[in-house]
């Protein structure tokens, strides 16, 4: 506990609760970044070889994170966004195909699949406010079905669902299956092997501790070079060094989805980031972020007027508690919490509180006991 005290030291009096949106970088990611900085100041790029040695130790933390095949299956990416773009325009589409998705998506899994509507292919939204929605999503997959895209964790409310259970229905169906992780991976142990995925990708700044503009997108081996492409640049070449050659061909790998510069200060913070959560271990991050998860779920039930809006299971939730307080506006709610430095969102028509695996009981407390005296009015 003292190593992740040291390596959150947080302002004082403050309560962070928002790592669904965006998370603070433990010490370890501002001491990559800040020498990172200073050796571009003095020397510039003078000892780029070391910083490719960086990149690559990335690469293989977000194969062991995603237990990925191989670290050629992974794609150093912008954001999520990108990635799920590049499955939906990568897919040769044919008049009439059908994509699955939720009613509960964040917009990135929903409108880069909307605009394939001029290509003719139908978006089939399914309720998950029902007993069973895995089987709700499984039973919409008819015969023009060719992929079903889901968020592993649903951003609002925070359904978690079974994976394994829609890869392996996809799988019997012949249906593709793409996986939005950005709410669990770094939260909570995911597997793109155990649960058949086709495709899965993340932005770093949420669960894995790292910053904005870069994320990772997992293809598999034998779709790869079925996408095709819409971005070319020198780095996405089999042979990315020849910068005077005659003839050209895309890297065998999901280099291919890499058209340019990498953006090596992210690399920097993220990789330092996800050292952190290698040394705790996976397993270890996904049971003390139950707790607290636990722990808050059973401070706000016990609080007169909440009203829990996420599922109450703890195999239906990862990081993510949404509740509504009586004769209370949501957005005056969210404005009170700021200014008692608790950092939340507002979404899914409550608020959204989401601690991670290191933060401090004590600050669940502290907006617990707060939240009794505003319900007290």
């Amino acid at each position: 506990m003292s190593l992740l005290h040291d390596e959150f030291a947080q302002a004082s009096g403050l309560r962070y609760l928002n790592h669904a949106a965006v998370a603070p970088w433990p010490k370890r990611a501002t001491q990559a970044v800040t020498p990172f900085a200073n050796e571009n100041l003095s020397i510039g790029a003078r000892d780029y070889p070391d910083w490719l040695k960086v990149e690559r130790s990335l690469r293989e933390r977000l194969t062991r994170l995603m237990n990925a095949p191989t670290t050629t299956d992974i794609a150093l990416v912008k954001n999520t966004s990108e990635a799920l773009s590049f499955v939906a325009f990568g897919l040769d589409w044919r008049t009439g195909d059908q994509v699955v998705i939720s009613d509960q998506e964040f917009p990135s899994n929903r409108v880069v699949w909307e605009a394939l509507e001029r290509f003719g292919v139908e978006v089939l939204h399914v309720d998950l406010d029902v007993a069973d929605p895995e089987a709700a999503l499984l039973n919409t997959c008819g015969p023009r079905t060719r992929l079903m895209s889901i968020s592993a964790v649903q951003y609002a409310r925070g359904l978690r669902m079974d994976l394994q259970r829609l890869g392996h229905g996809c799988r019997q169906r012949g249906v593709l299956f793409c996986v939005d992780a950005i709410q669990q991976l770094g939260a909570l142990p995911f597997d793109v092997q155990d649960y058949d995925c086709a495709f899965a990708m993340a932005d770093g700044h949420k669960w894995m501790l790292g910053p904005e503009g870069l994320g990772v997108f997992y293809c598999r081996s034998d779709l790869r070079q079925q996408l095709k492409l819409h971005e070319y640049g020198w780095h996405m070449l089999e042979n990315p060094g020849n910068y005077e050659f005659d003839e050209w061909e895309p890297a065998c790998t999901a280099r291919r989805f890499e058209c340019g510069s990498p953006n090596m200060l992210g690399a920097m913070a993220l990789e330092a980031s996800l050292s952190l959560l290698e040394e705790v271990g996976m397993v270890k991050v996904g049971s003390a972020l139950a707790e607290r998860v636990q722990w808050l779920q059973d401070g706000l039930v016990g609080i007169p007027g909440v009203q829990l809006l996420s599922p109450p299971a703890p195999e239906r939730r990862a990081g993510i508690l949404n509740f509504r307080l009586d004769h209370w506006d949501n957005l005056a709610l969210f404005e009170r919490l700021r200014d008692e430095q608790v950092v939340c969102a507002q979404r899914g028509g409550g608020i959204r509180f989401s601690p991670h695996f290191y933060t401090e009981l004590r600050v669940i407390d502290e907006t617990l006991a707060l939240l009794r005296q505003l319900a007290d009015g």
